[in-house]
Formats: structure tokens, sequence, C-alpha cells
């Protein structure tokens, strides 16, 4: 074929007289793969652009589009087949070797800027776009949260809370209390901020109803108690429903039946707590406060905690454990007492875990007791070690427990231990038995007011 006078111009201008021009090919796509680039015409590239120094005027030389010939050329540099001089515009040398044939010489795509990490984040990990060749068209970087840096941010945030809370200040004991008992007030699994609708669930469940049936319990549970001298507030964990401003559990993101906005549902909780508090202390010398971390709130439980120790560092009569620890202990005389949520040990291995964890404690111990929650369902097991039990929720079932296969009751428990002899009595009230029927539990806000929140 002919070659334009312009292209045969170019050709002996650059000495390419060897080149052959060939008519051009129209292939029809069927979906095939493309093949990868030739040796022979990635360097018949290499060579238009050495010997005319022009992209253009080579692309049309060999009488093809721009396009295509400048994806042939970064081909035939990636290969080798570019001297260092000049080296093609967004290319670098990559590589040089020393052949019997003179250097060899690799170009690779010029790398970009620095990447900037964004504050707080982390490099997760790169996704590429590659054409047929295997070459990258197009990279994403994948970043996440870095967890030491939350977690110091979060741990600045708790220690600039706790200097402004209003302490509590000293309440009166109880005239008169046994001083060898201690009551503990199991809860858990109270998912404040869930909502369930009775026609899916088999019962109404929201913001309003947790707070009113938790103070309802606490009241009668309470009044039914004996005059002990300690109370324990044994709350096992998932007091809320969701830890952040997405209605989803914090570890795998599963979307949750939500009620209400975070700060409402932060809020109720506090309130409900505080009642609770100040209701045990009415009727107890001393107050034992465990917040366990659950799956649902693993940092609601955290800042929680710390409120509630800087809150009742004036009160002597009210401890709060405050540890990170997922395990927690409690020491009455002889009598031993562990909680866990349940999301990390079952009851098959806390017995060994609690052991293991608190083993000076548990080796004074007579007696000991571990409390656990999570499955929303009973199940008591005495090991060699320690009597480990399960405990139900006072909460309704969320649409998606609704619909497995999992059935059990609504219920919580008081049990009263001694020091010399473990536990010596207990009451399981169910929310029949206490729902509405204890106007005291809300004495503190209008009925008004709690039907607006």
């Amino acid at each position: 074929m002919e070659r334009s006078p312009k292209a045969a111009r170019l050709a002996t201008l650059a000495g390419l007289t060897n080149i052959t021009i060939a008519s051009p090919i129209f292939k029809q796509e069927h979906n095939l793969p493309t093949p990868p680039l030739s040796d022979d015409l990635a360097k018949e590239a290499a060579d238009a652009f050495i010997a005319l120094g022009n992209k253009s005027q080579a692309a049309e030389l060999l009488r093809m589009p721009r396009q295509t010939f400048n994806s042939r050329l970064k081909v035939a540099a990636e290969r080798g087949m570019l001297p260092t001089a000049p080296v093609m515009p967004g290319f670098r040398i990559s590589q040089v070797t020393s052949t019997p044939n003179g250097d060899f010489i690799q170009q690779k795509p010029e790398h970009g800027g620095q990447f900037e990490i964004p504050d707080g984040q982390k490099i997760k990990g790169v996704s590429a776009l590659v054409d047929a060749d295997g070459r990258e068209v197009i990279k994403w970087v994948k970043t996440a949260a870095d967890a030491a840096q939350q977690a110091a941010v979060f741990a600045a945030t708790i220690e600039a809370l706790k200097e402004d809370l209003p302490r509590v200040s000293m309440t009166p004991p109880p005239a008169e209390v046994e001083a060898d008992l201690l009551n503990q007030f199991v809860v858990t699994d109270s998912h404040f901020g869930m909502l369930a609708w009775r026609e899916e669930t088999g019962a109404d469940y929201d913001l309003r109803i947790a707070e009113q049936l938790l103070l309802d319990w606490f009241s009668a549970a309470i009044a039914s108690a004996p005059k002990a001298h300690t109370a324990v507030l044994a709350q096992l964990g998932d007091l809320m429903h969701h830890d952040a401003l997405e209605s989803v559990t914090p570890a795998h993101k599963h979307v949750l039946d939500a009620d209400s906005r975070l700060q409402k549902v932060i809020r109720v909780v506090i309130r409900t707590v505080r009642r609770i508090i100040d209701m045990l202390l009415q009727t107890h010398q001393q107050v034992h406060v465990v917040m366990a971390s659950g799956n649902h709130d693993p940092a609601s439980s955290a800042w929680l905690r710390e409120m509630l120790a800087a809150m009742y560092e004036n009160e002597p009569r009210v401890s709060v454990d405050n540890s990170p620890m997922l395990y927690y202990a409690y020491e009455w005389g002889s009598t031993a007492l562990f909680y866990h949520h349940g999301h990390k040990s079952n009851i098959k291995s806390l017995d060994v875990k609690c052991a293991g964890i608190f083993r000076e404690l548990f080796g004074r111990s007579k007696f000991a007791y571990c409390h656990h929650g999570h499955l929303h369902s009973d199940e008591g097991v005495k090991t060699d070690l320690m009597y480990v039990e399960r405990h139900e929720t006072l909460a309704a079932q969320d649409a998606y427990a609704a619909g497995g296969p999992w059935l059990s009751g609504r219920s919580a428990k008081r049990i009263t231990y001694s020091r010399m002899f473990g536990e010596v009595s207990r009451n399981t009230m169910r929310p029949e038995m206490v729902a509405g029927k204890y106007a005291a539990a809300n004495d503190n806000a209008p009925a008004e007011q709690m039907r607006a929140a």
C-alpha cells in the first residue's frame, strides 16, 4: 500500500525506510479478550517515537489513532524498549540493565504525589482496575478509622466530660439493715432504643416502655427484698440497643429496629440509671454498680461507667466498677460474684475464665457464682468451680429475634447472698407482675413529661 506523502516524508526524515505501513484492519468485537500487544508492534511504536521525538508525528507515520499509538508506546516503555532519553512524559526509569548489546532501559508510569492519609484513618486495603495487559488503570486506596487514635480521642473526651459532671451529694443511709446480706439485682439486655411492634413480635417495646418497665421492676424488687447491707446493681450488658448514630451493631453492622435518636436514648439511660441507684441508696447501706460491656453497646457502656464513677465520687456509699475489662467481680465475705455479658465466653467456659482472671479472689471464696446474659434465656450449670447462670431479659423481642428459632421468657431476678453461706434466697418477677403497678418508680417526673419523652 502506498504511503501518504507526509508519512513518506516523515519516514525518510527519520530514516525508517524499512517500516511497513499496513492497511487498517477493522476487527469486529465479539466480547473476546484483547490479546497482549506483541513485542514487534511495541518496538515499532518505540522506534517511531525515538526517531521523531514526537508522538503525534509518530502516530501519523504509523497511520494509527493517537490513542492507539500512546497505548503501544506505554507498553514499549514498560518492556524497556525506550532509551533513557527521551523519557516518555508521565514515565520514570525503573531499571537499567547492561547487556552485550547495550543498556536495557525499563520505564514505568511516574508515581503520583504522596498519598495523604486523612486524620484518624489508616490504610486498610487497595483496589485496582487493570486492563487486558495487566496494567493499572486506576487505583482506590481504602482507609478505615484508626482504632488506637479513636480510643485516645474517646479517652480524652471522657476525661473532659468528667470535669463538668455534677457530683451527687451524700444520701443518708437506712436506719436498719442485715449486715450479713447482699441483694443482687440482675438485669440484662434491656436494649434501650429498640423498637418492637406487637403484631410482628408479640409485644410492643420502645424507649418509653423500656424506662417505665425497668423502673417498675426495681421498685417491685426492692420492695420485696430483705433489708440487706449492700446492693449490687448487676447490669449485664446491652443496656442500649445501638451504639452510634447509625442503628447498627458495632461489630457486624447488622441493621437494627431503632425507636429514637441516639442522644435521646442516652438521656433516658442516664436518667433511668440514676433513679435506680437513688432507690437502692434509700434501702441499702452500700451500692455497688456493675455496668457490663455488651456486644450492642461497647462504647456506651464505657462512657456510662466513667460518668457514674465521676458522678458518685463524693458519695462514699456508692462504688462503680469502671474496669475496661469484659469481666467483673465482687467479693462478699466468703462469697465470690462474677459477671460477664456472655458474648465472649459462655456458660460452658465462664467458670474457668473467671477463676483464672480473679485467681486470688476465687481462692479466698467458699461459694462462687457467675452471671451472664446475651442469649435472653435462662440456664444454670453447677461446675466443680462455681455456679454459672444465664439470665432472661425484661425486654420484648425485636423482629430479628421473633423471626428466628428462639423462644424464651421475660424476667429479671433479685438474688440474696450471705457472707458465710452463699445464696440464701431469690425472687423472679416478670413484666406482667410489675408493669404500671408501682407508681413510685417515676415519681420524679410528671406523667405528661414521661409521655412526651
